[in-house]
């Protein structure tokens, strides 16, 4: 197995200036194919009844359910896939018109901690909260935590939950640990054209 980081030998002083020119080559194909992992193959997707578009890593499945965001119970529509031992997670829902989308992303809010085993009343705490910046929202609140999973397990999860007009939204990865390239390329995908 090659040595993560090779030994460098220095160049002979004729051929450094050679070696500066290929420099900002060989950085790019290296982000290149970086950016081209099979862990990771991002694609968009755009929920069925909804103008959100995601970009996701991996092929999602698709779920349904209800769910008590509003003064009665909505249709949750979920697309979640997992990959790199990471869990990614978007999901809509139209509120009736008296119900307040302010109210139903904070009800929202408290659920994704309570999943992790976080008390929910920590919802508003400011080390909770990201500024996530969703193209077309509303409003948009971010939310990071580290709680259990059901195994007793770890997990960090970082979650935006956003709204336009009355649809609300939540996006969330949850794992071990959250790289900051997939996290960043995961959020930035978010729009509502």
């Amino acid at each position: 197995m090659p040595s993560p980081h090779p030994i460098a030998l220095p160049a002979p002083p004729a051929s450094r200036q050679g070696l500066r020119c290929l420099l900002p080559g060989l950085l790019a194909v290296t982000l290149a194919l970086t950016a081209c992992s099979p862990t990771y193959n991002w694609r968009e997707i755009r929920p069925a009844g909804s103008p959100l578009l995601a970009l996701m890593p991996c092929k999602p499945e698709q779920a349904e359910r209800p769910a008590p965001l509003g003064e009665s119970s909505v249709t949750l529509h979920m697309h979640s896939c997992e990959t790199g031992g990471l869990t990614f997670a978007v999901a809509w829902a139209e509120l009736a018109a008296s119900d307040p989308s302010t109210e139903a992303l904070a009800r929202w809010r408290g659920a994704a901690l309570a999943a992790i085993r976080v008390d929910p009343a920590r919802a508003g705490e400011t080390d909770l909260q990201w500024t996530p910046a969703v193209r077309g929202a509303d409003q948009a609140l971010g939310l990071v935590a580290q709680g259990t999973q059901h195994d007793q397990r770890t997990v960090q999860m970082r979650a935006a939950h956003f709204s336009r007009g009355q649809q609300v939204y939540q996006a969330a990865i949850y794992g071990p640990a959250l790289p900051d390239e997939v996290v960043t390329t995961f959020f930035e995908g978010l729009r509502l054209p």
